[in-house]
């Protein structure tokens, strides 16, 4: 539209410049070396005219002739660039549709044609991958990693190939360079910070948290879980060497996460210690309230030595008001009843819990109970701990499928921080229904009860299993799950030849 319009208005001058030139007519001379040449106007504009475009044509014929060569060149690197550009997209393409092949193929011409620029050498990196040349991609990240350009990059891709082959140590030294270098690369900070707590560097690893929260690589709430976490870590280790160290972090622990449960163990445990009864209980009750666990229970009944066990069941119903009759509370309140012989309280605490497939634990305490009235070989002593064979399980930490015995600040498998949660675990095998259980007979020879491939948690009330939950390497670090071997029950009734109706069934 706009162009019509500019068109036109030219036309327009032009029109009025030629009525201007016919209304005024006139002579041009031209006198030169001794002859005189007169002519009109408009003759004389007309042949400005045409010297102007003969000029113009002669200067364009010959510049063209000159800088032919310099455009022959330029014209072979624009078709050599596309061909590249060509060449690279259909190299992504090939790494992204698993075509090793074709990739090594398209970064062969690419860098060919494009020569060694960083998104060539990516792509021959990554094809070299997908091809399983493991030296071919290192050393392209190598090269990567000698440009200023791509360092970060190159670098990001040795700590991958690191990684791979199991060298921790290139793999660390590659992720401390890039975090260096670029502070606020994600990546870098993860491992640096994973490798940190792995050697128990819980310093160190508060400090990178810190400033990965200070550049804004993660929100406030969770640098503060963090810090809690490694702050009881570093508890844990000068709890028994360093008492009033061990002290300082857990309460500044508790100050960051007052739900979280090993830092109000350590700090109620060591506060009453010192015989600061009143702010180890106020520390324990508020991690109870959060999550009711047995370490808290065991701490918090045991605040004061010598204590009856009256009185411990008084600070038992504490607990249970405080957690509004939570499962574990009634298991503590069993455990303190039956320490102070009140029999009647125990059971009357648990009933809620035996009403409809109750856990292990369960099991375990109304075995307890029995045995404690009624002697160690009482049949409904030995009828509860058979049960507990096959009971569903009870919470226990838990960390990327493997399930532990005490609490840890990092994952035996992946080694994340703050990876351990305090939860059932799944059920896999489920015994018979109690309703479709025989009644008991005579007791008979114990029966050999295979057992979950994975132990059950360890609490106050049951003794500690001679299997522990993970072997430990180093210092302290968990690094697989043992599996315990199928252990012999006490003696009890015989179980019957098992129906269809009595076989184990697969949860989903």
């Amino acid at each position: 539209m706009w162009r019509a319009l500019v068109f036109l208005a030219l036309l327009a001058v032009a029109a009025y410049g030629a009525v201007w030139i016919a209304d005024h007519p006139g002579t041009v001379t031209v006198v030169w070396n001794g002859y005189e040449v007169g002519m009109s106007l408009a003759i004389a504009l007309t042949g400005v005219l045409v010297a102007a475009i003969v000029i113009g044509l002669i200067w364009a014929i010959v510049t063209g002739v000159i800088g032919l060569p310099a455009s022959i060149s330029r014209s072979t690197r624009e078709r050599r660039r596309n061909k590249g550009l060509a060449s690279l997209s259909r190299g992504m393409i090939a790494v992204g549709s698993g075509d090793p092949l074709a990739a090594r193929r398209h970064a062969g011409d690419a860098e060919r044609l494009l020569g060694s620029q960083p998104l060539t050498l990516l792509l021959k990196a990554q094809a070299a991958q997908i091809s399983g040349d493991r030296d071919a991609a290192e050393q392209a990240f190598k090269r990567m990693a000698d440009d200023p350009e791509t360092r970060v990059l190159g670098l990001r891709g040795l700590f991958v190939e690191a990684r791979r082959r199991e060298d921790e140590g290139a793999a660390r030294a590659y992720a401390t360079e890039a975090a260096r270098l670029a502070p606020s690369v994600t990546w870098a900070n993860e491992a640096v910070l994973e490798a940190q707590c792995a050697d128990g560097e819980w310093s160190a690893a508060t400090e990178t948290v810190e400033r990965r929260a200070s550049l804004g690589l993660m929100d406030k709430h969770a640098a503060r879980r963090q810090r809690a976490v490694l702050l009881t870590a570093a508890a844990q280790r000068h709890e028994a060497g360093e008492p009033d160290t061990a002290i300082e972090q857990a309460l500044k622990a508790v100050k960051l996460a007052p739900d979280l449960v090993p830092a109000a163990v350590i700090a109620g445990r060591l506060l009453a210690r010192r015989n600061d009864l009143r702010k180890a209980a106020k520390i324990v009750e508020a991690a109870w309230k959060a999550t009711p666990h047995p370490e808290l229970a065991k701490v918090y009944l045991n605040l004061r030595t010598g204590d009856s066990a009256r009185d411990r069941l008084a600070r038992a119903e504490t607990l249970a008001k405080l957690s509004s009759w939570d499962p574990e509370s009634r298991l503590v309140i069993a455990q303190a009843a039956t320490e102070a012989k009140d029999f009647a309280r125990a059971r009357e605490a648990l009933a809620p819990l035996t009403d409809d497939r109750p856990t292990a634990r369960v099991c375990r305490m109304m075995a307890r109970i029995e045995a404690a009235e009624h002697g160690a070989e009482s049949g409904r002593s030995r009828e509860w701990l058979a049960r507990a064979a096959r009971a569903p399980r009870d919470p226990a930490w838990i960390a990327d499928g493997v399930i532990s015995e005490r609490w840890a600040p990092v994952s035996p498998v992946t080694g994340r921080l703050d990876a351990f949660v305090w939860k059932t675990p799944p059920e896999i095998l489920a015994g018979p229904d109690e309703d479709d259980a025989p009644a008991p007979t005579e007791p008979a020879a114990p029966a050999e009860i295979p057992v979950a491939p994975v132990p059950a948690p360890v609490t106050s009330d049951s003794p500690a299993p001679s299997t522990p939950g993970f072997l430990q390497t180093g210092a302290g670090t968990p690094s697989a799950l043992s599996t315990p071997a199928p252990v012999n029950a006490p003696a009890g009734p015989s179980p019957a030849p098992q129906t269809t109706a009595d076989r184990p069934r697969r949860i989903a």
